[in-house]
C-alpha cells in the first residue's frame, strides 16, 4: 500500500477513520520555519466535521499534536512526526455494513484486493485520513509566505448552481464568510439552500472547486514527465471523491482557436507578462509567472442514506440502507485539502529546482 506522496518534501500518513488516531511523518520540511501553531489549527478547523448544518453531525476537535522536528518553535529539518486523535467514533453504526458493499465506494475494491476490509467508517479509505494532509499543507503555506506565494481555493459549482469562471470577479475574503466557502455570497446562500434539501432527502450532491495560486515565480516544474499540471492533477486526484482536473481555460478551451486561446506576451520594464492567462499559468509543463489557476470535480458521495441495491461478501444481492453521520456535500471541507496538496505540490517543486539548476531571471 502507497502511504507517501511527494518528492522532496513528502507525508507518509498513518491511521484508519474509527482507529486511534490519524497522523504522519513529514520529511523535508525546511529548517528555520516558524511554525505558527494557530494558523496550523485553523486550517484543521476549516477541515474539521461538525462546523455547519451542510456538513456531517460527527463531532472532532481535530487538535494536532507534534511529536517531532520542532523546536523553540521552529523547524529543525528532521522529520516532522504529528498525529490527532479519534475522539467522537460511534462505530457500531456501521455493524449493518459489515458484509455488505456501499454502491460506488470503495468497499468492494479494498475487500477484493487485501482480502478484508475495516468497514467502520470506510477505514483506510475515509475522507478523514486527509487530515494529515491538511497538516502537511499547512507547513508547506508557511514555507510558501517565505516566497511571497499564497493559495485561495473555494466553492466554484454545488450542482447545477456555479460562479463565473473569472475569478478575477471575487473578493477572496469572502470565501470564509459562508457555510459553502463560496467567493459569491449570492451564490453561497443558493448554494447551502440546495446542499440542505439534499441532505434532508437522504442524498447528496456533487460539484467543483477552484482554486488560485498567486506569486509563483517562473520555471517550476519540468518539460516532459514532470509537468508541474500533471503534478498538481496527480495530487488532486488523490482526494476522495474527486473525478476529474482541468487547468487553465481546460475543457472550456477546446472549442476555441489558437488565436482565441493564445496568450500574448508583452514587457514592461523588462518585466515579462501575457495580456491574458488561458494558459493557467503553465505553458510547457513550467510555470511562467502568472496566477496558476485550475477547477477540481468532485462526485456525490457515495453513502447516501436511502435504501439501495447491493451485494454482500457472497456475493447476494440484498438492501443496504446506510447509517451513521455522512457530509451530504464534501466541498465546503474539501476547500482546505485542495489547497493543501496544491501547497504540497508547489513546495515539492521549489525544493527540487533548488536541488538541480539554480532559477533563471
Amino acid at each position: 500500500m502507497r502511504n507517501t506522496f511527494g518528492n522532496f518534501y513528502t507525508i507518509t500518513t498513518f491511521g484508519e477513520s474509527h482507529g486511534e488516531a490519524v497522523g504522519g511523518i513529514i520529511d523535508g520540511m525546511p529548517a528555520g520555519i516558524t511554525i505558527d501553531m494557530a494558523f496550523v489549527q485553523n486550517e484543521m478547523a476549516r477541515r474539521r466535521p461538525g462546523q455547519s448544518n451542510i456538513t456531517t453531525d460527527r463531532k472532532e476537535a481535530d487538535t494536532v499534536e507534534f511529536l517531532s522536528g520542532i523546536f523553540e518553535g521552529k523547524s529543525t529539518g528532521a522529520p516532522i512526526g504529528f498525529l490527532v486523535r479519534n475522539t467522537n467514533q460511534h462505530s457500531n453504526d456501521y455493524d449493518n455494513i459489515r458484509d455488505l458493499f456501499r454502491p460506488s465506494h470503495a468497499d468492494y475494491t479494498y475487500y477484493k484486493k487485501y482480502g478484508n476490509r475495516d468497514y467502520r467508517g470506510g477505514g483506510r479509505t475515509s475522507a478523514r485520513i486527509t487530515i494529515a494532509r491538511v497538516v502537511a499543507g499547512a507547513l508547506a503555506k508557511l514555507v510558501l509566505k517565505e516566497y511571497g506565494i499564497s493559495l485561495n481555493a473555494y466553492t466554484a459549482q454545488v450542482g447545477k448552481l456555479a460562479v463565473s469562471r473569472d475569478y478575477h470577479k471575487f473578493n477572496f475574503a469572502e470565501i470564509e464568510q459562508n457555510a459553502v466557502r463560496c467567493p459569491d455570497p449570492v451564490k453561497a446562500i443558493e448554494m447551502e439552500q440546495l446542499i440542505s434539501e439534499v441532505k434532508e432527502a437522504g442524498d447528496t450532491i456533487g460539484g467543483v472547486i477552484a482554486c488560485v495560486i498567486k506569486g509563483c515565480p517562473v520555471g517550476l516544474g519540468e518539460p516532459e514527465f514532470g509537468k508541474l499540471h500533471a503534478m498538481l492533477g496527480n495530487a488532486m486526484l488523490t482526494i476522495n471523491a474527486v473525478k476529474g482536473f482541468e487547468y487553465g481555460e481546460g475543457f472550456n478551451g477546446c472549442s476555441w482557436r489558437g488565436s482565441q486561446q493564445n496568450d500574448i506576451f508583452t514587457s514592461t520594464n523588462n518585466a515579462v507578462s501575457t495580456v491574458t492567462n488561458h494558459s493557467g499559468g503553465i505553458q510547457g509543463g513550467i510555470s511562467n509567472g502568472e496566477d496558476i489557476y485550475f477547477r477540481v470535480a468532485f462526485k456525490p458521495v457515495s453513502t447516501i442514506l436511502t435504501e439501495q441495491q447491493t451485494i454482500n461478501k457472497q456475493g447476494e444481492e440484498v438492501k443496504i440502507k446506510v447509517q451513521g453521520r455522512h457530509d451530504p456535500c464534501v466541498l465546503p471541507r474539501a476547500v482546505p485539502i485542495v489547497e493543501a496538496m496544491a501547497a504540497m505540490v508547489i513546495l515539492d517543486a521549489i525544493l527540487y529546482q533548488q536541488s538541480t539548476i539554480p532559477m533563471h531571471k
